[in-house]
């Protein structure tokens, strides 16, 4: 099995691992990194349940290979909370009602606090277009979106 080194920065501590050149981010992450809070899904990068932030943007994370996020900052659905604190859109994700069974939820925040960091006032439609390519089994659209709108009125971070 033909392997390669690569340096990443996780959730803002760097990591040097030895990976082989056919695994995805998402095995990376979850097998080596152990933070299975990106959750496998479909595999072919249609129901968002993988997103994670790579150097600002969002990536789903079964569609990258590892190799290719070598030198980048990652950021999982693990580095949100601080101090060990939700992050405020973590928390208005659990006001709001917008978890369900969960399984969606950690490819939802990562979108959406990408799209926070972008845009921090989006509108409804912003918001929308922004989490499309994260689907919820649960049908919990209008409580995502109103934790979304909920979290960038009192400031994401």
């Amino acid at each position: 099995m033909e392997t390669r080194s690569i340096n990443i920065v996780v959730n803002g501590r760097g990591r040097a691992l030895e990976v082989a050149v056919h695994h995805t981010l998402l095995d990376v992450l979850r097998d080596d990194l152990e933070l299975t809070g990106t959750k496998e899904c479909c595999l072919v990068g249609e129901c968002g349940a993988c997103t994670v932030v790579v150097d600002g943007r969002i990536v789903d994370s079964c569609l990258m290979l590892a190799v290719e996020a070598d030198g980048a900052e990652i950021l999982t659905v693990e580095g949100l909370a601080q101090d060990g604190q939700l992050s405020p859109l973590q928390q208005a994700f659990l006001d709001k009602g917008a978890v369900q069974c969960g399984f969606c939820t950690p490819g939802q925040l990562m979108a959406a606090q990408a799209l926070l960091d972008g845009n921090a006032d989006p509108s409804v439609a912003e918001i929308q277009e922004g989490l499309a390519g994260n689907l919820c089994r649960c049908g919990c659209y209008f409580q995502i979106t109103e934790a979304v709108l909920s979290a960038a009125e009192g400031g994401h971070r």
